[in-house]
């Protein structure tokens, strides 16, 4: 289940077996996407406690998460880490 409009078709599929399997692919989708944006916030300067807040968990959650294999944050200058803020708050 790869192609996107088979995931969703097979989401709300009444044969459990088929319903489950797209729940458990939706599930590594959106971790994959966690991962790849908490890696992309941290290059770009942003703080755990940034990142938490976006994710609406607290900061030691994200940190316990993700700390190990998240690259060191970007030293963005204030006005790209100031423009990250609002374009991810304009967007969410």
């Amino acid at each position: 289940m790869s192609d996107a409009s088979d995931l969703a078709g097979a989401a709300t599929s009444t044969d459990p077996t088929v319903g489950l399997r797209a729940a458990l692919a939706l599930r590594k989708l959106a971790e994959s996407l966690e991962r790849l944006q908490v890696d992309n916030a941290r290059c770009r300067g942003w703080s755990w406690q940034d990142i938490a807040a976006a994710l609406g968990v607290s900061k030691q959650a994200v940190h316990k998460r993700y700390a190990a294999t998240a690259p060191e944050p970007a030293k963005p200058s204030v006005r790209q880490r100031d423009s990250a803020h609002t374009s991810a708050s304009v967007e969410g």
